[in-house]
């Protein structure tokens, strides 16, 4: 348990019956009249959900234990993602619906965070940009724009993503994990 007064950005609490939310900010309140309180942005951290919760000053909360490892994604086992946890080398299976969109930049070696709660895991987290190469992508044609173009890429991964017109096959380029955005080239 935990009091309001206790709230930072990233712990997470047990509400509604069990459902866990992570803080994402707070503010407390000391209005002129009446007492205070704490305006809170909590979001769901299973569904992905951002909701506005108001709490008075003071009141218990209960917050959950989230035990969050950086892992190294291994291989994949069917269905499930096999992560090796660096300090015990224990193997985890994760089940794609947990790992979720991360799976579109996933590739073996790449490093994780994985994070469990009573030995659930509930969601799988890249850094926000990783280093992937270009599998396949059309040779890009210069034409008559305002703009600077873009065209589809299928990243090594699977995943497709639009890039500048410029990048070519079997380059290296960075992308955004949150958004699927090209962030530039990888310098070799």
């Amino acid at each position: 348990m935990a009091s309001t007064n206790d709230l930072k950005n990233g712990m997470v609490l047990k509400l509604d019956g069990g459902q866990l939310w992570s803080v994402v900010e707070f503010q407390h309140v000391k209005p002129g009249k009446g007492p205070a309180f704490v305006r809170t942005k909590l979001k769901n951290v299973l569904s992905g959900k951002v909701v506005d919760k108001t709490f008075n000053a003071g009141v218990k909360v209960d917050s959950a234990t989230i035990d969050r490892r950086d892992m190294q994604f291994s291989y994949m086992d069917g269905e499930y993602f096999v992560f090796m946890d660096m300090q015990t080398y224990d193997q985890l299976m994760v089940d794609r619906k947990s790992v979720g969109d991360t799976a579109n930049f996933l590739i073996e070696g790449f490093t994780a965070s994985v994070a469990q709660h009573e030995g659930e895991v509930l969601y799988v987290e890249l850094p926000a940009a990783v280093e992937l190469t270009v599998q396949e992508t059309e040779p890009g044609v210069q034409g008559d724009r305002s703009t600077g173009g873009t065209k589809p890429a299928t990243l090594e991964t699977g995943h497709q993503i639009q890039v500048p017109l410029f990048i070519t096959t079997g380059e290296k380029i960075k992308v955004d994990t949150r958004t699927s955005d090209y962030l530039g080239r990888v310098n070799s």
